[in-house]
């Protein structure tokens, strides 16, 4: 190996030491571009690496904003409050319902509006409801567990679940149709494999009983009302572009883009919650986090990283059957877990194109990187957007020890089943070469 080689590493491993700490306060898109910054003027990496990366992801990084927008505007407007309270009532007072009735509403926002989006959005809810019915924190525990756990692990039907989805089916040109009739499946055993994982680790702890206000009017939830009778027609019409965008080779940002500016001018111009602060407010941290990331892998990668993985990936491939899916997306999921699933996606994807057959692994590196982050709180943004709420209400601390214990009695059991549908899907339908 090269002096480059082992200069990259380091600077990709202080630049995550740095995203960890963040030493001043300081962001971690802004510790991620300098990063990027001193492997150019190093010469790890060079403009035209850039403006290959910037080719790669411009699609996944405008297609995630507008997602984020869309959702944050709804959020603002009342509309995921309401929906949550409408559940709350539905469960009657019974925690165990509330408990998997949560789970689902998490499966369905990570599914539409993105993984960030569930932990962004869903947590303060979920805790807001608990808190306000009297339920001790410690028996609010298991939901807030359950809210950041499904989060990721139900973020994989579609390319707009996850940027890890966007990142891969934009490096490999998966379109939006294809991608999700693959994935489908999977998504179904994981969602239905956190559920099972999840009641059995928290059953005891889960909360029988809670108070629910009946006569309470959950339309005061309301700020917009524009945007709410709106909101249901203009998801269902997103996503069928979405499907056709596929068949008419038509990049989905430039679906989701005039959708997003159409929801802040809806915003704007209705004059009910401020639009400018939902602007404000988005994750631009997380963009410039992946936009650095991505071009310090990339330099990595070229000088010498792919090869190690790529004799990895074809260790595994000569093992039968379903192996070298599950080894893969396993191998994949430890690496998202200890540095961040953004760059462990696009040091995947850069390995596998280099592969003769990708095949599948293509997809075991999605999966992997879909829920290997459950395996440590820094394994995903999400993740820490989910902490840093939390944190930001002052509501429930929780440790490093407690999450990668739990992270990993219930994270392994969801991958493998996962994986192992994902291998079981391609065998019985149309088979990747």
């Amino acid at each position: 190996m090269t002096l480059l080689f082992y200069l990259s590493l380091l600077i990709f491993a202080v630049t995550l030491l740095m995203v960890l700490i963040k030493p001043r306060n300081i962001g971690i898109g802004y510790s991620a571009m300098a990063g990027a910054a001193i492997t150019l003027v190093l010469g790890i990496s060079t403009i035209s690496d850039i403006i290959q990366v910037w080719d790669i992801v411009w699609n996944a990084t405008f297609t995630f904003i507008a997602v984020i927008i869309i959702s944050l505007i709804l959020d603002e407007a009342g509309f995921f409050e309401y929906i949550a309270y409408k559940i709350a009532v539905y469960s009657r007072g019974g925690g165990k319902k509330l408990f998997i009735l949560i789970i689902l509403l998490g499966s369905l926002i990570s599914a539409v509006f993105a993984n960030d989006g569930t932990a962004l959005i869903l947590t303060p809810i979920v805790y807001s409801i608990l808190y306000r019915s009297g339920t001790p924190r410690d028996r609010i525990l298991p939901f807030i567990m359950a809210t950041g756990f499904i989060a990721d692990t139900s973020s994989i039907p579609f390319i707009v679940s996850n940027l890890v989805n966007l990142v891969t089916a934009g490096y490999f040109h998966i379109t939006f149709s294809r991608y999700t009739e693959i994935m489908l499946i999977p998504d179904a055993v994981s969602i239905a494999a956190s559920i099972l994982v999840l009641y059995l680790y928290y059953r005891k702890t889960i909360v029988k009983d809670f108070h629910i206000d009946m006569n309470f009017d959950p339309s005061s939830f309301i700020k917009d009302r524009r945007i709410f009778i709106l909101a249901f027609p203009l998801i269902i019409l997103l996503m069928i572009l979405y499907f056709i965008s596929g068949f008419v080779d038509v990049p989905i940002s430039f679906i989701a883009i005039p959708f997003a500016v159409f929801f802040y001018v809806l915003a704007r111009t209705g004059g009910k919650i401020d639009a400018n602060h939902v602007i404000k407010i988005a994750p631009w941290q997380v963009v410039f986090f992946s936009l650095g990331m991505y071009i310090i892998v990339f330099g990595v990668s070229n000088n010498g990283l792919d090869a190690i993985y790529i004799s990895i990936l074809n260790y595994f491939t000569m093992f039968p059957g379903p192996l070298p899916v599950i080894f893969s997306g396993f191998f994949f999921a430890l690496n998202a877990a200890f540095m961040n699933n953004l760059p462990s996606v696009m040091i995947g994807d850069i390995a596998i194109s280099g592969l003769v057959h990708p095949g599948a692994l293509m997809y075991a590196n999605i999966i992997g990187n879909d829920i290997g982050p459950k395996f440590t709180p820094i394994g995903s943004l999400a993740t820490l957007l989910w902490i840093y709420t939390l944190e930001r209400k002052n509501a429930i601390k929780i440790s490093v020890a407690y999450y990668m214990k739990t992270g990993f009695i219930l994270a392994v059991p969801v991958l493998f089943m996962t994986l192992l549908s994902l291998y079981l899907t391609l065998m019985l339908g149309d088979p990747i070469p």
